[in-house]
């Protein structure tokens, strides 16, 4: 039985990583498949990124949240306040869609080194309430969660459409879909108490989680 440190888990973002992904068997495999099937995906990130802000913009409740300022974002004119008034064509929307596809990018090209792993990290904590960050976005719980999961039905679309053989597109939907959901464990790092007793009294945030449905639930009935 391998030993496990708990406040080790709260504390340092890589050995939280390897337990996860160790727990979710993601690994080398999964990396391959991710790298595998990259030259044929980065084509339809342009088209993932503007399905994501369309989805976003049909909702006041999480357009509302692109009406902040982005951390690193330096608007030429001023930020768009109103979110009633902030097009997706804005040039904070197009700053943001520009983040984004440069995270698909990170995901599909960088190595699973520490490097990687604490920008997964940090991708969680911008977008929370935490009282280091330099932005003011601060997004529930509740929206992250439904987001990733749209993301991942987009992404399972864009690779079915590859037309791949049978054993390469399931092991690339496999890889993707734990790699999300390890995306999803760093957001829920900053949401949770869990683990609070091991923090800096300025690393802590007081919201309760519930756990998103299963990616392999509905992987299973998807293909099976």
């Amino acid at each position: 039985m391998e030993h496990i440190e708990r406040s080790q888990l709260y504390t340092d973002p890589v050995y939280r990583f390897q337990y996860v992904a160790k727990f979710m068997d993601f690994g080398d495999e999964d990396v391959d498949a991710i790298k595998g099937a990259a030259e044929l995906i980065k084509p339809l990130v342009p088209v993932v990124v503007d399905a994501v802000y369309s989805k976003l913009h049909r909702f006041d409740i999480t357009w509302d949240v692109m009406a902040k300022r982005h951390e690193g974002f330096v608007p030429k004119e001023k930020v768009v306040e109103s979110s009633a008034d902030l097009q997706e064509n804005a040039e904070q929307i197009k700053f943001r869609k520009d983040m984004l596809s440069r995270y698909f990018a990170r995901l599909l090209d960088n190595p699973y080194d520490e490097r990687m792993i604490k920008y997964l990290e940090y991708v969680a904590r911008i977008h929370t309430d935490t009282p280091t960050k330099k932005s003011k976005i601060n997004v529930d719980l509740i929206h992250i969660n439904a987001l990733l999961g749209y993301v991942e039905t987009v992404l399972i679309g864009g690779i079915k459409s590859l037309n791949l053989d049978r054993d390469t597109e399931y092991k690339a939907i496999a890889a993707f879909g734990k790699l999300l959901w390890i995306q999803n464990d760093f957001f829920i790092k900053f949401y949770c108490r869990d683990g609070a007793e091991y923090l800096e009294p300025t690393e802590t945030t007081t919201t309760v989680v519930v756990a998103p449905q299963g990616f392999f639930s509905r992987l299973w009935s998807f293909f099976f």
